[in-house]
């Protein structure tokens, strides 16, 4: 089989060999559930957790118990709705949640679909949510980097203005693909929740983080093993956070890898210098409509007079991988006028090379 030019980092990244190897060393050498025991492989399990958790805390600038294991982003946000829903005195049919056209459907979908009033906050002229005109609401969703735009918007800012309208306003900001590219610092942003996925930064599917300022302020969104201390006739007596917001099995295995996949980023985050050299050269292509920026982690197009789809199939007969397709992002294509978009992303393992020959193939296709 020919080589694969993977340049699709966006929708999941691949996996460094160090975190491969960790995880099926975890599984034939080290395997046992975490906080089900006194043996020394659970306790093993437990410190691997424990260490973990701690490496995420310094990763985003918090403290370990604001640290909660997920399975995803969309799995974290749909716990914060929950989260708030569980949560007296914080929900009902009269709550205003905010999102904007930046959104993915898995940030805006449940808020949207819940019992919420949903509102919309404008862009600005340079398509980034626009801070003065953030309406009032008690809820604000915020994309920290839209996955067809690719540019990281101010969330301290937004948070502050925010908070202008309401003091009290939950912020939740969804950084799946910010977390790639950029430091988050959520002490910074003093945002309420914060979302990854693993997978975006090379870690397994199946693993994510959601940030809780404040945990002991909300109540937990599921019950089970793990986190219940004690019942006490019809009383349950829960652990401290985050263990309270951890029911059933974590996603032991993949927590593993992330630790290995966290240090990697850290050493080597993808040369957006690429995407801007692709950006310089598919401009000089007439048929070619560049809908990102120059300064983008991102390079998004829309060719004249050919579909998304067929520009896919056809480039992936040259064995070169990108989306194309709305990129659950309906409200920014929308905006554009189409129904969908051709999307490059680079990781750390693309080379000036792979770059040279999508540009070859590319304007091959178009021609």
């Amino acid at each position: 089989m020919k080589k694969i030019i993977y340049l699709d980092a966006a929708a999941t990244y691949l996996k460094p060999e160090k975190m491969i190897k960790r995880q099926a060393n975890f599984l034939r050498n080290e395997y046992a559930n975490s906080g089900r025991g006194v043996c020394a492989r659970v306790s093993n399990v437990d410190n691997m957790v424990r260490v973990t958790r701690e490496l995420v805390a310094k990763f985003i600038n918090c403290d370990s118990e604001n640290v909660v294991f997920t399975f995803g982003t969309t799995d974290g946000v749909n716990r914060i709705l929950n989260i708030l829903r569980a949560t007296k005195g914080m929900w009902g049919k009269n709550t205003v949640c905010c999102g904007s056209d930046l959104d993915h459907h898995s940030l805006r979908g449940p808020f949207e679909n819940s019992e919420s009033k949903f509102v919309v906050c404008p862009l600005d002229k340079n398509l980034n949510i626009d801070y003065k005109k953030i309406p009032y609401c008690d809820v604000l969703l915020i994309t920290a980097m839209s996955n067809v735009l690719g540019v990281p918007q101010d969330v301290e800012k937004i948070i502050k203005y925010a908070r202008k309208k309401n003091p009290n306003v939950i912020t939740v900001v969804d950084c799946a693909q910010y977390v790639v590219h950029n430091a988050i610092d959520v002490k910074k942003w003093d945002c309420d929740f914060m979302c990854f996925s693993g997978h975006k930064i090379g870690a397994d599917t199946g693993v994510g983080v959601m940030y809780i300022k404040n945990p002991e302020r909300f109540s937990p969104d599921k019950f089970g093993g793990g986190m219940v201390k004690r019942i006490v006739d019809k009383k349950w007596i829960l652990e401290q956070e985050p263990n309270r917001f951890e029911a059933g099995t974590l996603p032991i295995t993949q927590i593993a890898g992330l630790s290995v996949t966290i240090t990697e980023l850290e050493k080597h985050r993808p040369d957006l210098n690429l995407i801007k050299f692709m950006y310089d050269e598919l401009s000089k292509n007439k048929r070619i409509h560049i809908i990102s920026k120059p300064n983008s982690s991102v390079l998004s197009f829309v060719i004249d007079d050919m579909h998304v789809l067929d520009f896919g199939a056809l480039i992936a007969q040259y064995n070169i991988c990108m989306r194309v397709g709305n990129m659950c992002a309906s409200w920014i294509h929308k905006f554009f006028g189409v129904d969908g978009s051709i999307r490059i992303s680079v990781g750390s393992w693309n080379t000036m090379h792979d770059i040279k020959y999508a540009i070859k193939i590319i304007n091959k296709i178009i021609k």
